[in-house]
């Protein structure tokens, strides 16, 4: 195996922004309705907690001004991003958008919108909330699931967007 040389940093966020930008990640989008009103936003920060029971959590910024309407909500959907998804991505992620004026979805078991252009969803009830520092973990209780058979992922990687290769 060859080693490869690694710059070494002090911790600070910038170091820390840089290093984990090394971590491709999938990229999700957490949707809810605040009453009638479908909202969401974009994160990174998405995975896997237990199988036994059915856990998953994500990270909202506390900066966040759509993250207190998905927490009022305790019910969401983690929507997983197609490959050609990534202006959807960039809608939710951008401050003050009407993200749901072109946007096509259907209402997942909890009311939470299932976005099309999502290949798999993952629809929760929030189960726990842990601080974080300047973000708040969120816990949630999988309600339903479902993905399509074909397509494959958006990535981010190195601040930038991408695709899975095999």
């Amino acid at each position: 195996m060859n080693s490869v040389r690694k710059e070494v940093l002090a911790p600070d966020p910038a170091a820390l922004r840089t290093v984990l930008g090394h971590f491709a990640t999938g990229v999700a989008i957490i949707t809810a309705l605040d009453d009638d009103e479908p909202v969401g936003m974009a994160c990174n920060s998405f995975t896997s907690v237990s199988l036994d029971p059915q856990l998953v959590l994500f990270c909202a910024a506390k900066s966040s001004t759509t993250w207190p309407r998905i927490q009022a909500a305790r019910k969401w959907a983690a929507n997983i991003l197609a490959e050609d998804a990534e202006q959807t991505c960039r809608l939710f992620a951008e401050k003050g958008a009407d993200r749901f004026a072109h946007i096509a979805y259907s209402a997942g078991r909890s009311g939470a919108p299932v976005l099309e252009a999502a290949i798999a969803f993952v629809d929760c009830e929030t189960l726990a909330e842990h601080d974080a520092g300047d973000h708040v973990i969120v816990v949630g209780r999988v309600l339903e699931l479902g993905y399509a058979p074909e397509g494959k992922p958006l990535l981010f990687y190195r601040g930038g967007y991408g695709r899975f290769e095999v």
